[in-house]
């Protein structure tokens, strides 16, 4: 069964999503956020700037988002194509949880796991700078001999897809369906773009407007100067050119 945000890279449609900024709200403001629209896609739970805490946190906005399927009339997100029983595409929007950790620093590996361990359908990562940062990003979230995951058994498997999937399945079913997305955000990760799509196992790439605008000497302001805009197409171009969502 795949989520709604995975089901729209794979058709190539586009996807719609929103951001959870504030978990002051908890379970019930998730929820609602996730029954808001059929065609919601996707929903960032934002632990970077955002007042959410990764763990604790996490995992009740994961549960109460992911909690809403089969309970939302519609397609279950943009362009997911959804079909009946044994290729259904769930109908809760994908979790997506930004971590606070960025490409700079050395605490990315453990958040990552948190936010998968509590059952994130993928994870974005801030300031991504180098291949070797994004390959290093790749590997914290995937098993092996994919990469470096280690196994929470007590519970995770039952956070991602709920007490029907057993850990053998699981292992195997996360690697394959877990999103690894990255934001170019820096003056080196601008430089580096191109390389650092071309990363096997990063699915999407996302830019960070406002620290790249600062990056590149100009205010964060609406709409973006000309050479920030121009930027962004070149993020945009790399991300197209070696087959990778933006």
């Amino acid at each position: 069964m795949p989520h709604p945000l995975l089901a729209s890279f794979t058709s190539n449609a586009p996807a719609f999503g929103t951001w959870l900024t504030n978990g002051s709200g908890g379970f019930f403001h998730a929820r609602a956020m996730a029954q808001g629209s059929p065609d919601l896609a996707f929903i960032v739970i934002d632990c970077e700037h955002g007042l959410v805490n990764l763990n604790p946190g996490v995992a009740e906005l994961v549960a109460a988002i992911h909690g809403v399927d089969g309970c939302r009339v519609g397609s279950g997100g943009a362009g997911s194509g959804a079909t009946e029983e044994n290729n259904r595409t769930s109908r809760a929007p994908s979790a997506i949880v930004r971590v606070a950790a960025t490409g700079w620093t050395g605490g990315v590996n453990w958040q990552i796991k948190y936010a998968l361990d509590a059952g994130a359908r993928g994870v974005l990562v801030p300031m991504v700078s180098t291949p070797t940062q994004a390959r290093s990003i790749v590997s914290d979230a995937r098993y092996p001999p994919l990469g470096r995951r280690g196994f929470g058994g007590a519970y995770t498997q039952g956070n991602y897809w709920g007490k029907d999937m057993g850990k053998d399945k699981y292992i195997k079913h996360a690697n394959d369906n877990v999103l690894v997305l990255i934001q170019i955000e820096t003056v080196e990760g601008l430089k580096n773009v191109k390389e650092i799509a071309e990363v096997e196992g990063i699915d999407g790439l996302f830019v960070g407007p406002s620290d790249l605008s600062i990056a590149l000497g100009y205010p964060p302001i609406d709409p973006p100067q000309d050479q920030v805009q121009k930027a962004t197409q070149e993020i945009l171009d790399a991300a197209h050119g070696a087959g990778k969502k933006w």
